[in-house]
């Protein structure tokens, strides 16, 4: 067998053989091969080359998509599948890119994680559904993990969520909403407990009262239209309960209003 063309392509090289078999090839290959125009080649060397150009196309279609951002092995790993990369050359690429620290997993993990402590807002819990969804092993995240302390963060978040609520709901409904909003966010609820009580909140009585003068307010419309007498004090008590009003207010506030 001889070679009888190599011409370049857009990205690649194309290789003929004898005039009819043609292959395509990077760059890398001409060169690992010394391969020119008229060279001679044997059935095992023209093998080795295939086996190449396959492995080197696949190492550049990964460093193409790592020039991005940093990535996976489980992100790689599908990228070249949709490239309809062979199984066992994705492997190769993987171990040769792990090898040149290309791709490092616990390296993905540990900036996911510091970039979320110095500007997010999600607890360990989300951030290791986040990596698990990524192909990052439970080992690592949970290595990774143990390193970090998230109080700080809860707390920052919890202050957060408190000037977003603030004058908005009941003193008990305000302390669950923080405390949901928290665990929602991935924190555990040790940690959002620390981050409520470093808060050192307070009961407004003045603006509670304010609260669940409007709250009776607006669910009287409600009710009223098919209710009255007993039936309606036990709708507006009950519907005051769920919104975080303690009965003793509760039964203040229908005193004033009824």
């Amino acid at each position: 067998m001889k070679i009888t063309k190599i011409e370049k392509k857009k990205r690649l090289y194309l290789l003929e053989i004898d005039e009819k078999e043609r292959l395509y090839i990077t760059e890398d290959t001409i060169v690992r091969f010394m391969l020119s125009k008229g060279m001679a080649l044997s059935e095992k060397k023209l093998d080795d080359i295939r086996q190449f150009a396959q492995f080197s196309y696949g190492k550049n279609l990964a460093l193409y998509f790592l020039s991005f951002k940093q990535r996976t092995q489980k992100e790689v790993s599908d990228y070249l599948y949709k490239h309809e990369i062979d199984g066992a050359i994705i492997d190769k690429v993987l171990d040769n890119l792990k090898s040149d620290k290309w791709i490092d997993d616990k390296q993905f993990a540990t900036a996911l994680v510091e970039q979320n402590l110095s500007s997010g807002d999600k607890g360990a819990f989300v951030l290791k559904q986040k990596l698990l969804q990524k192909g990052v092993s439970s080992s690592i995240i949970d290595a990774v993990l143990a390193d970090y302390d998230f109080t700080e963060l809860a707390f920052r978040v919890a202050q957060k969520l408190l000037r977003k609520y603030d004058g908005k709901l009941a003193f008990k409904a305000l302390k669950d909403k923080l405390s949901q909003s928290l665990t929602y966010k991935g924190f555990s609820y040790q940690e959002a407990k620390i981050a409520i009580e470093d808060l050192e909140l307070e009961k407004d009585e003045e603006a509670e009262e304010d609260l669940i003068a409007q709250e009776l307010d607006k669910q009287y419309r409600k009710y009223s239209r098919k209710y009255d007498g007993y039936d309606l004090k036990q709708r507006l008590t009950q519907a005051l309960a769920r919104k975080g009003y303690d009965f003793d207010a509760i039964a203040q506030a229908l005193r004033d209003y009824l």
